[in-house]
């Protein structure tokens, strides 16, 4: 179904949103709190001898059901005797999952190992490129099923049908049914749609009957069971499969090409008329509607329906999947570039996974995408109007980032070979990896003399939680937590309360900058609350602001769980 883009938006979601008086005080009663630490994880100190007999132990723990962390903690140490044991053990797993055809270990262990340095042999290199690209939907590059004209794409393309039973409103009943659009990927029956669409079947929250078909636009009578392969709720992107063989099958382009002003067409099912084809422009490229990543703006009309269908160019290949529209407004609409996924269909196809009725009823969270991060927070970095890479505001305490060395101030950029120039490169690169990968890292850090030296790092991508706010706010200490949150820096401002602090740094184009906080600005923090329905922070406070002449103002600061900045 077409959904409201505010349920999906986060460039609004961003700023504050301030409450004041008696009802912030009801508001915040509302939610539950959290309590900080007492301390803090800090670096580990390798000059100690039982820090570092302690440490090896550590690894070696490590060795068997996380050999990669194990690798990247001896690279940490320093130590080569221990450091070999680990390159072995990592090794070892390799071949076992070449041997296998395991896709997404092969991948882990590969990008680790050649983190690490290690030489491949060429059958090796050779063996990992083909069951890496052979067996997954829609990236083999051959496709004998191919659409020669626009008619063909539209057969193409299929009706999205979930029934979810009787709906009962003011005494009677209605069919609930959800509908979307998907389109075909691969001969063997594939196919592609948005996680939105298919929620209910894949939402262990949801308690309600749930069945899910697809309907081919030669025979729109007939529904045809279809199941969840796999799905990635942050980019909204989900892998179908039925047991038919398509008559044609759409081929990926590359979204990277496009550019303002190109002509698109949408393909889909806009309020259940089947086969509807509407046309537009790429009206942008760069639109921050998810936690990771851009998505298209386009004019094409987009209805309820559309969610999941292709959104084709002239050369009829899919350069990006419809997601969104906005309810109030016309030819205001979204799509998910193509490139994301590709890079994703890896992970949603997994062939090692046994997917059958029994594991999706019992453990739907298990065909889940799950993405990686570094535990840190950051901008793109820019020198006039050049952008240079990634800035490090921010690296939460016991993270990836701490512990492989990256600090405040730090610029990464390269990350695996790939030159970082902006967040979103970096973004597009956790993307295609997965937790539990050990990379590469160049960046830039500030020198004794306070010139710009060029170092390295090995990072280790940890699993992306849902919340990552609420992991920094757990992990820190308020005057670091508030960087990411709301991007500012404070200091206790008196010995004699807890409550009263300053603002020492403002981000520019954060919830701080936005309220027009400045550095020397006194606040009084009274209460922090978390909304788990919403999904928000809510932060009670009492400011003094330079720029407002100093006059006490309360207020409630919020900030979403996730946002694009943390990475």
């Amino acid at each position: 179904m077409k959904i409201n883009i505010e349920r999906k938006c986060f460039f609004k979601a961003f700023t504050a949103l301030l409450f004041c008086g008696a009802f912030s005080a009801s508001l915040l009663t509302s939610c539950r709190s959290l309590q900080q630490p007492d301390n803090i994880e800090g670096p580990i100190d390798y000059s100690n001898y039982d820090v570092v007999e302690a440490e090896i132990k550590r690894i070696r723990d490590f060795m068997e059901e996380e050999p990669v962390r194990a690798l990247w903690r001896a690279e940490l140490l320093g130590r080569e005797d221990v450091k070999a044991e680990c390159l072995d053990e990592v090794y070892k797993k390799f071949k076992v999952a070449l041997y296998d055809k395991n896709t997404l270990l092969a991948s882990k262990y590969y990008t680790s190992l050649k983190s690490a340095k290690h030489t491949f042999t060429r059958e090796e290199e050779v063996k990992y490129k083909e069951i890496y690209l052979s067996s997954v939907p829609g990236l083999s590059g051959k496709n004998s099923k191919a659409p020669k004209t626009v008619s063909d794409c539209m057969h193409a393309t299929v009706t999205i049908w979930v029934d979810r039973g009787i709906k009962v409103r003011n005494g009677a009943g209605y069919p609930d049914i959800i509908i979307g659009s998907g389109f075909f990927i691969d001969e063997r029956g594939y196919l592609v749609t948005n996680h939105h669409v298919i929620e209910s079947m894949v939402d262990s929250k949801y308690e309600g009957y749930s069945r899910l078909y697809v309907k081919l636009l030669s025979d729109p009578d007939t529904k045809i069971p279809a199941k969840v392969i796999g799905y990635d709720s942050v980019l909204d992107l989900a892998l179908l499969k039925v047991e038919i063989e398509p008559d044609f099958v759409l081929s990926l382009g590359s979204s990277s090409d496009l550019s303002i002003g190109d002509k698109v067409s949408a393909i889909g099912t806009p309020i259940g008329l089947e086969g509807t084809l509407t046309s537009g422009i790429i009206s942008s490229t760069d639109r921050k509607l998810e936690t990771l990543g851009n998505v298209f703006q386009i004019d094409a009309a987009v209805n309820s329906g559309n969610s999941g269908g292709p959104l084709i160019d002239q050369n009829m290949k899919v350069q990006a999947i419809v997601f969104a529209g906005m309810l109030q407004y016309q030819g205001l609409n979204f799509a998910i570039p193509v490139e994301y996924l590709k890079l994703l269909l890896p992970y949603m196809y997994r062939p090692e996974v046994p997917k059958d009725e029994k594991q999706l009823e019992d453990e739907p969270e298990s065909l889940q995408v799950m993405h990686p991060w570094i535990c840190a927070y950051g901008h793109t970095m820019r020198v006039g109007n050049k952008k240079t890479g990634l800035e490090v505001q921010y690296v939460m305490p016991g993270g990836s980032a701490a512990l492989s060395g990256l600090k405040m101030g730090d610029v990464i950029t390269e990350i695996d070979g790939n030159p970082i120039k902006t967040i979103e490169d970096f973004q597009l690169y956790e993307i295609s990896a997965q937790p539990g990968t050990m990379v590469s890292c160049k960046y830039k850090t500030q020198g004794a003399e306070g010139d710009s030296e060029e170092k390295s790092c090995l990072l280790l991508f940890e699993e992306r939680p849902e919340s990552p706010l609420t992991l920094i706010y757990k992990s820190d200490f308020v005057d670091n937590s508030f960087i990411p949150i709301y991007g500012m820096q404070v200091t206790r401002a008196s010995s004699e309360s807890k409550k009263i602090y300053k603002i020492t740094k403002v981000i520019r184009g954060t919830v701080a900058d936005e309220m027009s906080f400045s550095e020397n600005d006194q606040l009084g923090l009274y209460g922090v609350k978390f909304d788990n329905e919403n999904k928000f922070i809510m932060t009670q406070i009492m400011i003094q602001r330079k720029k407002k002449g100093l006059i006490d103002v309360g207020m409630v600061l919020t900030a979403p769980y996730d946002n694009p900045y943390y990475f």
